[in-house]
C-alpha cells in the first residue's frame, strides 16, 4: 500500500425530506445571498426547486436563480454565472441537479473567488487556491461531484473537455435525498451506474499500490452493491433502497475512499472526455461503457492477477488457477454483458463514432494530456487507435 493523504471535508445530509434543512444549514455556515444554480425545467416541474427556495426564504436568505446548465457543462455558462455573481454580490452557490450542474457551480465559485477565468486552470493543469462556498442538492447518482475534489468543464469553442482538481472544489455541504432521483430515466440511471463503477474501477485497476486488501474490499463491496442496486433501480425506478444505495455509492466512489494507497491515473476517463467533447450528445456514462471493456482487454495482459481478482470477487467468475487469463477475460466480458443488460452501449458505432473519426480523436487525446495517456502502459496514438478497434 502506497502512502496517501485523504481529505474529505464535505458534510453529507442524507435521507427523505431533508430539503427543509437547506436554508438553516446554509445560514449556519455563513451564507447571506445565494445563487441557486440548476439545469432545465425538471428541477421546477418536480417541485424540488420550490421546496429548496422556500427553505432559503424561511431562513431569511436572499437568492437569485441561474438555470440552463447543459450536459457536459460549458465554460461559457460558467463565465455568465461569474459575471452574475459579481454583479449581484453573491457569497454562496447552491447547485440543484446532477454532476453537470455541480461542476458548473464549482467553476463559477473558483472564478468569482480567484478573479481568473476557470479555463485557465483547466488548460494549464493548475489548481485554484480558493472558491466561493458551494452546496449541492443532488438529483442524479453518478458523478460523485457532490463530495469530490474534481470539476470537469467543456470549452465548446475549442471542443475540449478538461478537468480541474483541487481540494477547494469539495462542496461545503451536500443534501442527498434518494427520492429526488425517482424520475431519472432508465438511460440516465444506467449512465450513472456505469460512472459510479468506473470511478472505483479506475482506482482499482492501476499499475501500483502493492497489497491493499482493505481498500480492495471496500472497492469490491461498492461495485457489487452498485451492480445489484442498479438492476433493481432499472426494474423499479421508485425503489427507495436501491436509489439510496446508488446515491451513497456515487459519493463514496469519487471521494477517494475506494482508492486509498493506490495510484490514480483515470486513463479511461481521459479517453472518454475526448468522445463527449467531440460529440456533445454523448453521455459520459455511455462513453465509459463503450471504452472501458476495450481498454481492459488491451491492458489486461499487464496485470492478469488483478483483472482475474476483479472477475472472481465482483463478477462471480470461477477462478481458473491454471490459466488466470481466462478468468480475467471472462470478467471483462461479464461486465460488458451487464452494461448491455442495463441498456448501455458497448460499441463505438452506437455512439455515432465512425472509423474516420479515430485519427482525430486519438490525436486530440494525446494533445490534451500533453503526451501519452498514463495507464499500465503509456497510451500513445497507436495504442488509443487499437483500443478504438477493440470497441467497435
Amino acid at each position: 500500500m502506497l502512502n496517501f493523504t485523504i481529505h474529505t471535508t464535505t458534510e453529507i445530509i442524507f435521507g427523505r425530506g431533508i430539503e427543509e434543512q437547506i436554508g438553516p444549514k446554509l445560514k449556519e455556515i455563513g451564507a447571506h445571498r445565494v445563487l441557486v444554480h440548476f439545469g432545465g425545467s425538471s428541477a421546477r416541474s418536480s417541485g424540488l426547486l420550490d421546496r429548496v427556495e422556500q427553505s432559503l426564504f424561511h431562513a431569511g436568505l436572499s437568492f437569485i436563480e441561474f438555470g440552463g446548465v447543459e450536459p457536459n457543462p460549458k465554460v461559457s455558462m460558467v463565465r455568465k454565472g461569474i459575471a452574475l455573481c459579481q454583479r449581484e454580490g453573491i457569497d454562496f452557490i447552491l447547485a440543484v441537479g446532477g454532476g453537470s450542474v455541480i461542476d458548473s457551480a464549482k467553476g463559477i465559485g473558483m472564478g468569482v473567488a480567484t478573479g481568473r477565468d476557470p479555463w485557465e486552470f483547466a488548460s494549464t493543469g493548475t489548481a485554484p487556491d480558493k472558491t466561493l462556498p458551494v452546496a449541492t442538492v443532488l438529483t442524479l447518482a453518478a458523478s460523485g461531484s457532490e463530495s469530490s475534489n474534481s470539476c470537469v468543464l467543456t470549452n465548446e469553442e475549442t471542443r475540449e473537455k478538461r478537468g480541474i482538481t483541487s481540494q477547494t472544489n469539495r462542496p461545503r455541504i451536500s443534501f442527498l435525498n434518494p427520492e429526488n432521483t425517482f424520475s431519472v430515466s432508465k438511460f440516465q440511471t444506467g449512465c450513472g451506474i456505469v460512472d459510479i463503477m468506473m470511478h472505483t474501477l479506475e482506482r482499482y485497476l492501476t499499475p501500483a499500490g502493492g497489497e491493499s486488501d482493505i481498500t480492495d474490499r471496500i472497492a469490491e463491496g461498492l461495485m457489487i452493491a452498485t451492480r445489484d442496486a442498479g438492476r433493481r433501480a432499472i426494474a423499479d425506478p421508485n425503489d427507495y433502497e436501491a436509489r439510496a444505495t446508488l446515491m451513497w455509492a456515487g459519493s463514496i466512489s469519487h471521494n477517494d475512499y475506494t482508492g486509498c494507497g493506490r495510484t490514480r491515473l483515470f486513463p479511461v476517463h481521459k479517453l472518454e472526455h475526448e468522445l463527449s467533447a467531440f460529440r456533445d450528445e454523448i453521455a459520459h456514462g455511455a462513453g465509459l461503457s463503450v471504452l472501458f471493456p476495450a481498454w481492459a482487454m488491451y491492458e489486461m495482459k499487464n496485470d492478469i492477477p488483478r483483472f482475474a481478482q476483479l472477475a472472481n470477487r465482483v463478477f462471480g467468475v470461477e477462478m481458473d488457477f491454471t490459466c488466470p487469463e481466462r478468468t480475467a477475460r471472462e470478467g471483462i466480458l461479464t461486465m460488458k454483458r451487464f452494461f448491455e443488460e442495463i441498456g448501455m452501449p458497448v460499441h463505438l458505432p452506437q455512439l455515432g463514432i465512425k472509423p474516420a473519426d479515430y485519427e482525430t480523436l486519438a490525436g486530440n487525446t494525446v494533445r490534451t494530456v500533453n503526451g501519452p495517456v498514463k495507464s499500465y502502459t503509456p497510451l500513445d496514438k497507436d495504442a488509443i487507435l487499437a483500443i478504438y478497434r477493440l470497441a467497435e
